[in-house]
């Protein structure tokens, strides 16, 4: 008596049916993992009496300020101990920019620097030739701190720069404090950035 067994091919199926449902968990694991490891997105909004020095400045308001952020070292080395300020003509003769008169000053506003003071605090004002192109700015600059020789001067500026802008400004204000540059009109430049900075072209 004959027995007669079929045998059926093997078929990939079933291989392919695990190997997507492999593939499903791995990617599942991995973008759980991404997620609990994504950093949360941090913004932060800038006062009203405030400009965002990304955001918020044109290209050549950018330069000005880049420039005024590298000065400030300059400036703070120029003065030491002393309460009183380089003068701005001191400035332009080392060809330090924003203060030296050349193409680039030019092309960013023209502006027109002169030194201002308010009891005592003091400031580099720029005024604009062009409000269209760049605002008016304003960089106040904090004395000196007394009692500790040159390290002092090095450490005085550790803290960002306070930069002040006008787009509308054709004289000096009547004071240097932050209430009144802000009732005048003036706007504090701050550098804000979260977690996914990128400069932004205006």
């Amino acid at each position: 008596m004959s027995t007669t067994q079929i045998v059926r091919p093997a078929g990939a199926g079933h291989e392919t049916l695990a190997v997507l449902a492999g593939c499903a968990l791995i990617l599942a694991v991995a973008g759980t993992v991404v997620t609990l490891r994504a950093a949360p997105q941090q913004s932060h909004a800038v006062a009203a009496n405030q400009l965002d020095a990304r955001r918020d400045l044109t290209a050549a308001e950018q330069g000005v300020y880049a420039d005024l952020r590298i000065a400030l070292e300059e400036i703070d080395a120029e003065r030491g101990a002393q309460a009183s300020l380089p003068a701005v003509a001191a400035l332009a003769e080392m060809g330090l920019p924003p203060f030296a008169q050349d193409a680039s000053s030019a092309q960013r506003g023209a502006h027109v620097w002169t030194l201002v003071g308010d009891g005592a605090t003091q400031a580099y004002l720029g005024l604009s030739a062009d409000s269209a192109v760049a605002a008016s700015v304003l960089l106040r600059v904090a004395p000196p701190a007394h009692g500790h020789g040159d390290s002092g001067a090095a450490h005085a500026h550790e803290s960002p720069p306070d930069i002040w802008m006008h787009r509308s400004a054709q004289a000096a204000p009547a004071a240097l404090d932050a209430a009144q540059l802000t009732r005048a009109g003036w706007r504090q430049v701050v550098a804000r950035f979260d977690a996914g900075v990128t400069r932004l072209q205006r």
